[in-house]
């Protein structure tokens, strides 16, 4: 598999270089030179393989023959050991669960095949992971890497504007994972990451790479959700079927798109976000213009600089699509709050970024179409937020009650990169 770098085209690496790799030169996103397609045929013959089976041959399709596809097959099936149920909700509307793995959220997807991903081709070089969440990535970053020879990782998160349960699923399990709480927004941490990224003595000091969404396995590891849960949906809707996908840094979008290129039958994709809607602003005026982060009960969006935008754009002109097709919507915190009412008086109990995918979704599906909005998050994970807003009690899922009482590990810096960059070279020489 070749990839270059989007903002240094003559940078080109193999799938093993940009795992390990995580950013090319000037901070630039890997995308593969081939977009591999399947005819309908095709299609519907891997929407008959079961999960496991279905994910190998479309990340084969992309990785080709660096990972042999017996070994890429082992790995898949140890990523990827939950399932992604679609569960309906209305008539016309269902939820892609993606939260039934080890840290309820989407991002174990992409974590864990990550990881996999790195053990694979790292051997035994020592690998320190830095990365940025804003909530669920730490979570599933730390937990697919926890307890891994040769791995350290680092995870910077905003303080105070993560929920408490996120911050406990993550923050501690210590050995070789590091948390850190920068006194700033989720965009000062990504920028900090990237100023390591640009770093060149520091990045071979401490053999740094990234667990963000930019890093490319993880982006391929989300393709596969999209396959399975066409895969659960009745033939006939197939061909109207409207998919709602909560966007914050989206990574999640781009591999929709990613699955629709390839010839996955998706009439529309929908860019839901919060009131940080750098996106839809774009897509409605044509002038990119951050606004400061809003913090908001949809807090893992709370992103205004997307990573992962200028790889749809990219997409978008392989492909000859136009970005004025691409559907958006952006919902305030009142009108989340509402929609999560809504959902649980229908007898679906959700959490605000589900809440966001839903709303923009229900208010743009057509006559005959049917549509399907993703679940990111098990409820739970936004205890504090949903209970005050259906006023109930929810009940903690195993995953998150054995860690609700346990003392942060946390290590508390400011928006500094001086002290960060002390801080992990503190780390790798341990």
């Amino acid at each position: 598999m070749k990839l270059y770098n989007l903002k240094d085209n003559s940078e080109q690496v193999s799938f093993a270089q940009a795992v390990k790799q995580g950013l090319g030169r000037q901070q630039g996103l890997f995308f593969p030179q081939d977009l591999p397609e399947f005819s309908r045929d095709e299609i519907n013959q891997l929407l008959k393989l079961d999960f496991v089976t279905r994910s190998s041959r479309i990340l084969s399709a992309f990785i080709g023959d660096e990972i042999p596809a017996e070994q890429l097959a082992e790995r898949v099936k140890t990523a990827f050991a939950f399932p992604a149920p679609v569960v309906e909700v209305e008539n016309d509307v269902a939820s892609l669960e993606l939260y039934h793995g080890p840290t309820l959220a989407f991002k174990d997807f992409g974590g864990r095949f990550m990881a996999q991903m790195l053990t694979q081709v790292a051997g035994n070089e020592p690998v320190t992971i830095l990365t940025a969440t804003s909530g669920d990535t730490g979570a599933a970053v730390a937990h697919a890497f926890y307890r891994l020879n040769n791995v350290r990782v680092v995870i910077l998160y905003p303080e105070g504007k993560i929920s408490p349960l996120q911050e406990k699923l993550f923050c501690t399990l210590g050995e070789n994972i590091h948390t850190v709480a920068v006194k700033d927004d989720f965009d000062a941490c990504q920028a900090l990451v990237k100023q390591a990224f640009d770093d060149e003595e520091l990045k071979k000091a401490v053999h740094l790479n990234s667990a963000n969404s930019i890093n490319i396995s993880r982006l391929l590891a989300q393709i596969c959700y999209y396959f399975e849960a066409v895969s659960q949906i009745a033939e006939d809707k197939r061909e109207q079927l409207v998919i709602s996908v909560p966007s914050g840094n989206f990574g999640d979008l781009t591999a929709g798109l990613l699955a629709k290129a390839m010839g996955l039958p998706v009439k529309r994709f929908i860019a839901a976000t919060n009131v940080n809607d750098t996106v839809p602003r774009y897509l409605e005026n044509g002038k990119w213009l951050p606004h400061q982060t809003v913090a908001t009960l949809s807090n893992a969006m709370d992103v205004s600089q997307p990573n992962n935008w200028p790889r749809i754009e990219e997409l978008f002109q392989r492909k000859g699509w136009s970005l004025s097709e691409l559907a958006h919507g952006a919902v305030t915190d009142e009108v989340t709050k509402e929609t999560v009412r809504e959902l649980d008086k229908k007898g679906y109990l959700s959490e605000p970024h589900a809440a966001v995918a839903y709303h923009v979704l229900r208010n743009q599906l057509q006559a005959g179409e049917y549509g399907l909005f993703l679940g990111t998050a098990h409820p739970a994970k936004f205890k504090e937020s949903v209970e005050a807003i259906l006023n109930k009690t929810l009940p903690l899922p195993q995953a998150l009650a054995e860690r609700a009482e346990l003392p942060l590990l946390s290590h508390y810096l400011p928006a500094d990169f001086s002290q960060l960059r002390d801080f992990l070279m503190k780390v790798a020489n341990k």
